[in-house]
């Protein structure tokens, strides 16, 4: 059975869109069937994919609302070679809506069950708020992918999260669990974000990442492009530390099923 994985932080600009682009682009590179769900109005995992989200022709809404089949709303051609369902400001509406609708919180859960099987792994990339989109993508995953900064305010906006995951796992989906804390836009050279590595790594332990994805130039201009950070810069640090994360979550998985 494939694995689905949101990734979430109730804070933004931590570096969450460009985890779902080049995690998926990543793991899609090693040869598994993925899967990126684009749930933020901004649509930017979408663009990122190189599809432009002003002209799809079904979003999330669809499958959410609609309740569209989900082979009618995939799109297959993406230049991060992974299948994508889109996202843009038609979401918004879609938030909205859900709270008028029967069951909503299992929307996304029950809509991808024909698919399941299928893919070895389906990100779900959250917007940066918890809301009915995030508590669909919550009741969906088998596990939460939290991006973050090494900064002042970040351990104790982690803390606040890991509440609310666990809140939502006590309601609507009871074997929701922490897949890791991936540190981004990390510079070695901060003081302070060495110090916050490492209360992290204490009060975490196995739960963060060894995987580092470090500030870089290259992961910032590729999403103008249309492109994974391995398309736009194969040899670029950003795109060989998302290589990385992709291979520990693989090492991750591997451990947990044998």
């Amino acid at each position: 059975m494939g694995k689905i994985i949101a990734i979430a932080n109730q804070k933004g600009g931590v570096g969450k869109t460009t985890t779902a682009v080049n995690v998926a682009a990543s793991m899609a590179a090693t040869k598994r069937k993925v899967l990126l769900i684009d749930l933020d109005p901004q649509g930017n995992a979408t663009m990122g994919s190189g599809v432009d989200k002003y002209n799809v022709e079904n979003t999330s809404y669809e499958l959410l609302i609609e309740e569209k089949p989900i082979h009618e709303v995939l799109i297959k051609e993406t230049s991060g070679k992974y299948d994508l369902i889109a996202g843009n400001s038609d979401i918004t509406a879609a938030e909205i809506k859900l709270m008028e609708v029967f069951a909503r919180e299992v929307r996304l859960r029950n809509a991808l069950q024909p698919v399941r099987n299928y893919y070895d792994f389906i990100f779900i990339d959250c917007p940066p708020s918890l809301n009915q989109l995030t508590v669909n993508a919550m009741a969906a995953a088998d596990s939460v992918l939290v991006p973050m900064q090494c900064e002042y305010y970040a351990l104790e906006g982690l803390t606040a999260l890991m509440d609310t995951i666990k809140k939502l796992a006590s309601v609507v989906n009871p074997d929701l669990r922490i897949e890791g804390v991936l540190r981004t836009m990390y510079d070695p050279r901060n003081r302070l974000a060495n110090d916050v590595s490492e209360q992290l790594k204490r009060h975490f332990g196995d739960q963060v990442y060894r995987t580092v994805i470090p500030r870089n130039v290259r992961l910032a201009e590729a999403p103008s492009f249309g492109a994974p950070a391995m398309y736009y810069d194969k040899s670029s640090t950003g795109a060989k530390a998302y290589l990385a994360l992709a291979g520990e979550i693989l090492r991750r998985s591997k451990k947990k099923t044998t």
